[in-house]
Parts: structure tokens; C-alpha cells; sequence
């Protein structure tokens, strides 16, 4: 999900929504994967005419396409990059009803760890160490880590609270591109993924996959294709309500329910060896995937 707003940055985006035929593309890669020839030939566009369209949706952050060798010849293969749009449009309510409290965590700057293989994690620049071994979860370089992986265990990270006395928190929103691990990758490997705040099990998302079908938009060009390349934007938010997963309840599990403490808050992302499906967590950071962004963190009062 692409959470956009009235910034000028998300023009090319809105720019490739504002076309009947375009919207007809997108219609038509939610069934399938296709080449720029089928498109054409779908609509009844020249091939120069949809390559102009495909080039505005690749801008606006819609699609993905990669050169493929089939058939004797090489297509460019188009396939959507995200579920969907959300558009926020600039608050009128009182400033001190705005966000009180925002962090943008960056991936390797977790704080407790339980990690089991395949493992590993990357700058973005290098890897940092080698693949598959716990022990470089502890490497200092891992503060510059913008991607980690593991097939089992977790990760915790603690943010400062910044509340004043007589503050009180109504929601809470958590923000992060996250995915399966396979070995390799794998478009079918399902994975239950926990969330958790201030050690609560707020609830439960089952990743589909670890996506290698296309780069990530913003993976470095030194990242290999046989690798993790993007993941989900999940969007978890708790109010007084329950717990939402993108819109949709999770849990009965309230604010009130979790503790509170005056220092920090607490979000841990796992994969416990007793769920249901154990395929394990990709973390991605502003500089991998799909989505330029760390694991975003905001309190509204």
C-alpha cells in the first residue's frame, strides 16, 4: 500500500492515475503478469503509446517491469508494485490533536535479538559479515543495516517515549515493509508473523511469500536477484477499539491493554517456532524494497 499525501513528491504517482487507459493497465495486471506487446494489443494502443503509459506508471511507483528471456526473445514483463493507494489530505483539527509523537527507527538499530538461519543482514552497501551466522547480529556495523533476515526468532526495538504528564496516548501506528524468508526466495512460502508492543502479542499477519519476481525499486544494484527484494507495506495501528492490521481487525487487543512505561515503548517483530506457519521475516529499510522508509513509529493523542 502506497500511503501518499498532498507533498509534491507524490505528483508522478497522482500523474499516473489521471488516465482512463492507465487505470485499464493496472486493471488488467491485477489478473495477471503481462508484456508491453499484450498490453497493446489488450487496449488496441501502438507499442509506442503503452511503452508512454507503462514509463508513467514506473514513475508513479505502480508497476515493476523487468527484461525477461521467453520464447526466443527477450518482453519487457509488467507486474503491479503495490495493492493499492491511500491519499492523506492535510488535517484542519487543532495542532495539539496532530501526532505528538514520531520515530523513524531505522532496521538495524533493534536492541534484543533471537535470530536462527538463513540469516543475515546488509548496509547499503555491502553485506555485513557472512550469510547465515547469529553472531554478526552483534557486529556494531549492524546500526547501518538498511535490510535483516531470519527463518525463526525475532527482533525488538525500543523507542523513547516522549509523552509530558498529563499526556495520554490514543493510537498508536506502526509502519514497515516486511516479508516472508525463504531459502533463496520463494513466491509461496506463507510465514505468521507476530507483532507486539510493550511485550503484548497485539496480533497476527500471514506474509504470502519472499518475493524475488522483479527487483525492488530501491534495492542497490549490487544485490543480486536470486535475494530478497521487497516486501509489504503493513500498516498496524491500536486504539481504544482493538488492533488493525491495513483496516482490518486483528485483535480485541485495546491501548489500555498494554502497559505503559514513562521511558520508552517496545515493538518486537517475530516468528515464534511454534506458529503455524514458520517462514520466517525480511525487514526492509529506506534503502531496499519497495518503500522509502525505515520502521516508522507514531503516538497520536
Amino acid at each position: 500500500m502506497i500511503r501518499a499525501n498532498t507533498g509534491r513528491k507524490w505528483l508522478p504517482t497522482y500523474e499516473a492515475l489521471a488516465s482512463e487507459v492507465r487505470l485499464s493497465v493496472l486493471e488488467l495486471l491485477a489478473e495477471r503478469e503481462m508484456n508491453v506487446k499484450e498490453l497493446a494489443k489488450a487496449l488496441e494502443l501502438s507499442g509506442p503509446i503503452m511503452t508512454m503509459h507503462i514509463r508513467k506508471l514506473e514513475e508513479g511507483g505502480l508497476i515493476r517491469t523487468q527484461m525477461v528471456r521467453r520464447d526466443g526473445g527477450t518482453h519487457k514483463m509488467c507486474s503491479l508494485a503495490t495493492d493499492g493507494v491511500e491519499i492523506a489530505f492535510p488535517n484542519s483539527e487543532p495542532r495539539h490533536r496532530r501526532p505528538i509523537q514520531e520515530a523513524s527507527v531505522p532496521v538495524g538499530h533493534y536492541t534484543r535479538y533471537e535470530v536462527h538461519p538463513t540469516c543475515g543482514l546488509a548496509t547499503r552497501e555491502k553485506l555485513i559479515g557472512q550469510f547465515d551466522d547469529p553472531r554478526y547480529f552483534l557486529e556494531p556495523e549492524r546500526m547501518n543495516a538498511q535490510i535483516l533476515w531470519f527463518g525463526r526468532g525475532y527482533v525488538e526495538y525500543q523507542i523513547p517515549n516522549y509523552l509530558l504528564p498529563g499526556q495520554q496516548a490514543r493510537e498508536i501506528e506502526i509502519s514497515v515493509e516486511i516479508g516472508s524468508e525463504a531459502p533463496g526466495v520463494s513466491k509461496s512460502w506463507p510465514s505468521d508473523i507476530h507483532f507486539y508492543l510493550n511485550g503484548v502479542l497485539l496480533g497476527v499477519w500471514t506474509s504470502p511469500g519472499d518475493s524475488g519476481e522483479g527487483r525492488g525499486q530501491l534495492t542497490p544494484a549490487w544485490w543480486h536477484d536470486g535475494l530478497n527484494q521487497y516486501g509489504w507495506l503493513k500498516i498496524i495501528r491500536i486504539d481504544d477499539n482493538g488492533t488493525y492490521v491495513d483496516g482490518q481487525r486483528v485483535s480485541d487487543v485495546r491501548l489500555a491493554d498494554v502497559p505503559l512505561s514513562r521511558n520508552d515503548w517496545t515493538i518486537r517483530f517475530a516468528v515464534p517456532a511454534d506458529a503455524e506457519r514458520v517462514g520466517g521475516l525480511t525487514l526492509y529499510g529506506e534503502a531496499f524494497g519497495n518503500y522509502e522508509q525505515d520502521i516508522a513509529f507514531r503516538v497520536y493523542g
